[in-house]
């Protein structure tokens, strides 16, 4: 009898996406989260019948210190693009600490409790890995899924802290940056190296008697910016007050977006950035396969570990260890492995 459980029906799930099914949509993230090679094969199968699919969203990063309101700045401005121009929006998540935490930046979805009501909206939280390269991989393949589904938007929340920033500007069009209504110094700020990156800069939390506050503190980042190097998209870096509450600034940062993209895809840096983020997917699979062919040979495998642990314990260094892990890979590697694996694949 067939377990029912390793069926995967490719011709369902790729008309059920195209169609716009969350259901299949979330379980198609999953499948892509496992870590099985079965699970690794049916993902890459489904991906390559729907990239041709993809492409036809904006793809935005949103980045802050815990505590910057990404959650509340999302929801806000998710149902305001729904809501003022019919957009469908979803919402990932990079956080490559959930797995010591116990926890996700996004949490759970009632964090998020408006915004995921809408039938327009999906909102994934956190892929439960501690490995950032798994992590980044997961929401790469997320986000061409979620364009096959219709999505027009995709949010990308970070943690603000660590490699996830260098991780989420491979996958991105545009990032944001939530920086709180007296938040620190600025100068220090900029220093950290995060702004130089940035193309948006969020005063959160203008609430009220916080909004003259900051007024004067986007006015001081857009100062700052200027007088920074030339970014290579030609974009000088905006900054605003937003506040989540009262939606202070949510007309002006969707037009802002809006101009950005249009520069952009006029300049040709649009096209040139996908190509980008396009190349930087296909050094990840390179990285995968080569993992996978490692697991495959017990002995290669073995051998790896205990250069590892050699270079660790400084009995090798570097650069020695890396030659005689090319020495290794040239004695397993062998055509009828990929062979194998290629017909694997197709089928």
């Amino acid at each position: 009898m067939t377990d029912k459980r390793h069926q995967f029906d490719l011709t369902l799930y790729k008309e059920e996406i195209l169609k716009g099914n969350r259901s299949f949509l979330g379980r198609a993230i999953t499948l892509g989260e496992s870590t099985l090679d079965r699970d690794r094969m049916y993902t890459q199968n489904l991906l390559l019948e729907l990239v041709p699919h993809t492409g036809n969203s904006i793809r935005i990063g949103v980045s802050g210190i815990p505590g910057a309101g990404k959650s509340t700045f999302i929801e806000s401005i998710g149902t305001y693009l729904i809501e003022k121009f019919n957009k469908k929006v979803a919402v990932l998540a990079i956080d490559p600490s959930s797995q010591l935490s116990h926890g996700s930046i996004l949490g759970d979805k009632t964090r998020m409790e408006l915004l995921s009501r809408s039938e327009r909206a999906f909102i994934r939280p956190s892929p439960s890995q501690s490995n950032l390269g798994g992590v980044t991989k997961n929401t790469r393949e997320a986000v061409y899924l979620c364009e096959a589904a219709g999505y027009d938007v995709i949010f990308i929340e970070t943690v603000g802290v660590g490699q996830s920033e260098t991780a989420v500007h491979s996958m991105i069009d545009f990032f944001m940056m939530l920086q709180i209504v007296g938040g620190g110094d600025d100068l220090q700020a900029i220093k950290r190296g995060i702004y130089e990156h940035i193309d948006m800069l969020v005063v959160h939390k203008a609430d009220q008697n916080q909004l003259n506050q900051a007024k004067k503190e986007a006015s001081n980042f857009k100062k700052m910016f200027h007088l920074f190097p030339q970014k290579e998209s030609g974009w000088i870096p905006q900054a605003i007050p937003f506040s989540s509450i009262d939606k202070t600034g949510i007309h002006e940062l969707w037009d802002i977006i809006t101009k950005y993209k249009e520069q952009a895809v006029n300049s040709g840096y649009f096209k040139k950035k996908r190509e980008d983020q396009n190349l930087a997917w296909y050094n990840e699979l390179q990285q995968e396969q080569l993992d996978r062919f490692i697991k495959q040979h017990p002995l290669l495998s073995k051998g790896v570990n205990e250069l590892n642990e050699q270079v660790k314990n400084s009995k090798k260094t570097p650069l020695e260890a890396s030659k005689i892990l090319e020495n290794l890979l040239k004695k397993y590697s062998n055509s009828s492995y990929f062979l194998s694996r290629d017909a694997s694949m197709s089928r």
